[in-house]
């Protein structure tokens, strides 16, 4: 996986809650001046495995922030933008 940005969105085609999660993931990076990396779990097989239907997955900094929606009180906390 390339460089990992500080906000990352693990996701894939078709998913909902992915599109959900993203469109929030943008809003909220924008306030900080961040760009979400998104990153679709299906083109690696790790991802794929490690996720499974386990998406949309909010990762902060490489880590495990929320999973199936965004936290945005939470997220907003740990961006600073609160």
């Amino acid at each position: 996986m390339p460089d990992e940005a500080r906000l990352q969105l693990m996701t894939r085609e078709g998913c909902h809650l992915c599109e959900v999660a993203a469109e929030t993931l943008a809003r909220l990076a924008g306030e900080a001046g961040l760009v979400p990396q998104l990153v679709d779990v299906d083109a690696d097989d790790e991802l794929r495995a490690e996720y499974g239907d386990r998406v949309p997955v909010v990762l902060l900094d490489g880590r495990e922030h929320s999973y199936f929606t965004v936290d945005v009180e939470r997220l907003r906390r740990d961006l600073g933008t609160a």
